[in-house]
């Protein structure tokens, strides 16, 4: 299973800006290894941060990109989820019964939900408001999404287990097409080794391991 360390830091007021130049990421490994495994087209650099400290887990995702696409809809989760976007799932175990999803665009905007096995969504679920704070900005050739969830919320839904967290780190691209529809490309830490596009299997978690 890929591992991530997320290293602890001190600091305990910390305000995300969502604009990735907090001295706290300093403190943070980077990691770069994503893939597109179902696409022989290049992906941009997507760089992921975590750090912890006593209270919170901070999540940091800066991905090369000078044309971002939003899907213009007055239902915000069909919005989202046909947009530009980072994605964050956490599980208890592997058999997905269940596990939490944050897939969020680049405005900073949150498609939050319950899952199960066999893509059985609850999208009346939502993660506790006081424990997800959400930032993000778009620059002319990349964009930011800065994720702050509260460690007890984490143990609350038996997702933190012995300083671990399982979770899967993705990533939805859409491109524009010669019939001006946009589609996605899929890019994932994990290579899941399916046939075809899929972040709700086993496969596509890997571990972060909070440095005491």
């Amino acid at each position: 299973m890929n591992t991530y360390k997320v290293n602890s830091i001190q600091e305990k007021n910390i305000s995300l800006l969502g604009k990735g130049n907090d001295t706290i990421w300093n403190k943070a490994n980077s990691m770069n290894n994503f893939t597109s495994p179902w696409d022989k087209e290049p992906i941009k650099k997507i760089e992921f941060k975590a750090i912890h400290n006593h209270d919170k887990v901070f999540f940091q995702f800066k991905v090369d990109d000078f044309q971002t696409h939003i899907h213009p809809s007055e239902d915000q989760n069909d919005s989202i989820n046909n947009s530009d976007r980072v994605e964050l799932f956490f599980r208890s175990d592997a058999s997905l019964n269940p596990y939490y999803c944050l897939e969020i665009d680049t405005q900073g905007r949150v498609m939050d939900f319950k899952a199960r096995p066999n893509k059985e969504f609850d999208f009346n679920w939502k993660w506790p408001t006081q424990d997800l704070e959400i930032k993000s900005s778009v620059e002319s050739n990349y964009f930011i999404v800065e994720i702050a969830i509260s460690i007890q919320s984490l143990k609350d839904l038996n997702l933190l287990k012995n300083g671990k967290i399982e979770t899967g780190i993705y990533r939805a691209k859409y491109n524009l097409q010669k019939d001006n529809t946009f589609k996605p490309t899929w890019i994932t830490w994990v290579n899941p080794k399916t046939a075809t596009p899929n972040f709700h299997t086993p496969t596509s978690f890997g571990c972060l391991t909070l440095e005491k």
